[in-house]
């Protein structure tokens, strides 16, 4: 129906009999995925049956009746969900099928109890994907009651009985598939990411905006006899010389780059596959085969990786491929460093992120989550944040070289300008997740080898054991390193400003909404960790010390208490709210901290709920060592002491190396004198 249309949509609506109903009159999110109903997909025996139901749902709201009691129901879904949903019907069409019963119609609540059975029954079955697709049925049946031509389905049994009965058996672990990018893996690609925006950008820009000109140059210039004459003289003077011919791959082979070699002759790229069609020159494309050379683009190199050139010229064949690695690596930037959604960062225009008069730099977007119309429905088109996300430093230099690549007032994820390829008008869509996921994978290739080509191997970025690197976990990475890695990684980002303080004003306002909602659980999860860990150690005979060993020990006795995995912002809070669990490892210090902020040093004039581990003191009444830490110290001290002894070191230097190595020995010791068990201290 007309009113179900987005506003600003102008494209074809499919008629009801269509084979294919594309669901994009329903967007209006630029970051969305543009899917379709394809209903040759279907039984061809429930086809219609199906048909009719989703067309209900598409232009129909669900009964006032059935809404009664549901509040976690809307009246409508978005596109996705509604996609979403047409699968898990067609599902259930063939599950239909394959029994040999008819249509839809025989699927009675006997029939559904048997199905939810299959279901539980499949192996790695979740509930929180069970829900969803239960969910699903409930509401094609709701469906069923308001069509015009109803089946008499009737509500399935979960709707009467409860869902909990019909769902798998709870796995002992969380089911959140969203895991956060390993250390090792997401370490070097900030840092390429970061170079790529902040050392190789103007370079890459550059080399663009020539490889345009002489695109521009070779698509125009006439084809005259001047002109194919000069071609040959150029030819026959690479050809005499034995010298390679700028070159092109395509499809796995090797052919002249006729717009690259029209560029610079002066000619028509016609006249250079026409040459070639000529008895004299047959053999060029063999010649070009075995002489492959590059495209040289005339644009100095820059970029500097600590002192040497990033590469020693740019080619005419790579610069789209070059401003496609610089888009992604801007995502990875944007995208990690401020915890946005990938929808809201898909939604990005330029404009977003105005230099301020003074202060912090600011970016103003649209978010969809939670966003919802007059009548409570989800809102596809989203709503303007009413506290925009705080920018450190690198964001804006991501989203500055952004508005250099699309047209202003555009997305900053257009996809038709994000191609490179060809001209393309835009249609008002942003990047697809898969593929920017595609790109990431692109972009981490890119990277390590450009890293083995400079010589730097130990930058090379290592597979994430967990898989691709989709474009949601960068938000929950966030929340894991700034929870786990408070010296570590997120340093290369709060060298350019305070990122953890400057997320959490930007969701200040928000309550514990959102990214807050991460950390509570990223964190929550690191102490308990830390205290099964703690507490498994002390078990086996570890020794521990400090003025806080008596508190670490006694919060280490709760960890059973919460084994498992931490799954909710409740639960979260339930551990984070205890201060008898305040216990934190600082791997950079080589301590524990058991915080109670009455006697921290790091927070000597306004006392916080939380520690800050970068500024641990050695005379911290809050701290606790085990016979882990005190082997560190150890190893600590021994490296400072080689580095003291080499005679690259100046000699002031080498005293202060040999003054640190004194003290951290000294630590070892007096946790060696002091330490004490848990068999010890035990009656």
């Amino acid at each position: 129906m007309p009113e179900r249309v987005v506003d600003g949509y102008s494209g074809p609506v499919a008629a009801y009999g269509a084979a294919v109903w594309p669901l994009e009159p329903l967007i209006a999110n630029p970051g969305a995925d543009r899917r379709s109903v394809h209903w040759a997909g279907f039984p061809p025996r429930s086809r219609e049956e199906f048909r009719l139901i989703a067309w209900v749902m598409i232009n129909q709201a669900l009964p006032d009746w059935f809404l009664v009691g549901r509040s976690a129901w809307h009246s409508r879904i978005g596109a996705s969900v509604l996609y979403a949903t047409v699968l898990e019907w067609r599902n259930l069409a063939y599950w239909l099928d394959g029994r040999g019963d008819g249509g839809l119609a025989t699927c009675t609540p006997t029939v559904m109890s048997q199905y939810a059975r299959h279901l539980a029954a499949r192996p790695g079955a979740s509930r929180s994907m069970m829900t969803k697709t239960l969910s699903a049925l409930t509401r094609l049946c709701a469906f069923d009651t308001i069509s015009p031509a109803p089946l008499g389905l009737g509500l399935p049994p979960w709707d009467r009985e409860g869902i909990d009965d019909h769902l798998p058996v709870q796995a002992s672990r969380g089911e959140n598939t969203t895991e956060p990018i390993a250390p090792a893996t997401m370490g070097p690609l900030l840092v390429w990411a970061l170079r790529m925006v902040d050392d190789f950008a103007d370079d890459i820009l550059k080399a663009w905006q020539e490889s345009n000109r002489l695109t521009a140059r070779a698509t125009t210039n006439p084809a005259t006899p001047a002109s194919k004459a000069a071609l040959k003289r150029y030819l026959e003077d690479l050809t005499s010389r034995g010298a390679p011919v700028p070159s092109r791959q395509m499809l796995g082979k090797t052919l002249i780059c006729a717009r690259y070699v029209a560029a610079v002759t002066g000619c028509s790229p016609v006249q250079i596959n026409a040459l070639a069609s000529t008895q004299r020159w047959q053999n060029l494309g063999e010649y070009v085969r075995r002489h492959p050379g590059p495209c040289p683009l005339a644009v100095p190199i820059t970029g500097r990786v600590e002192g040497t050139p990033w590469t020693t010229a740019l080619d005419y064949t790579e610069a789209g491929t070059l401003m496609r690695h610089l888009g992604t690596a801007c995502f990875i930037v944007i995208a990690y460093l401020t915890g946005m959604r990938p929808g809201e960062v898909m939604a990005l225009r330029t404009g977003c992120c105005p230099d301020p008069p003074s202060g912090r730099h600011l970016i103003h977007g649209r978010v969809f989550k939670g966003s919802s119309d007059e009548e409570g429905n989800h809102n596809s088109a989203g709503e303007l944040r009413d506290v925009p996300w705080v920018a450190i430093p690198p964001v804006v230099a991501a989203v500055r070289v952004l508005e250099r690549m699309v047209p202003t007032g555009g997305l900053l994820f257009d996809s038709a300008a994000h191609t490179f390829q060809h001209v393309r008008t835009s249609d008002g869509t942003s990047l697809g997740y898969e593929g920017l996921r595609a790109r990431t994978d692109d972009f981490v290739h890119w990277a390590s080898a450009t890293a083995r080509q400079l010589g730097r191997p130990h930058e090379q970025i290592p597979d994430d054991p967990h898989g691709g690197i989709a474009v949601a976990r960068f938000r929950r990475s966030l929340a894991w390193h700034i929870a786990r890695r408070p010296g570590g990684l997120v340093a290369l980002a709060i060298q350019y400003g305070h990122l953890r303080t400057s997320i959490s004003a930007g969701y200040a306002s928000r309550s514990r909404d959102g990214i807050h909602e991460l950390l509570d659980i990223e964190t929550a999860r690191a102490t308990a960790d830390t205290l099964t860990t703690l507490n498994e150690d002390l078990a086996g005979g570890t020794g521990i010390s400090g003025p806080a060993a008596r508190r670490a020990v006694q919060a280490a006795a709760h960890s059973p208490a919460f084994a498992g995995s931490i799954r909710t912002p409740r639960q979260a809070r339930d551990i984070l709210d205890n201060p008898a669990l305040a216990v934190y490892d600082n791997p950079h210090s080589l301590l524990m901290c058991v915080y109670q902020r009455d006697r921290a040093l790091c927070h000597r004039t306004v006392p916080t709920d939380s520690p800050s581990l970068d500024r641990c003191q050695p005379a911290c009444a809050n701290i606790a060592r085990t016979d882990d830490h005190a082997h560190q110290l150890l190893r600590r001290a021994t490296s400072l002491d080689e580095q003291a002894r080499s005679q690259a070191v100046p000699g002031p230097l080498s005293e202060r190396l040999s003054r640190r190595a004194a003290r951290l020995r000294a630590q070892a010791h007096d946790h060696a004198r002091d330490r004490t068990t848990l068999q010890e201290s035990t009656p």
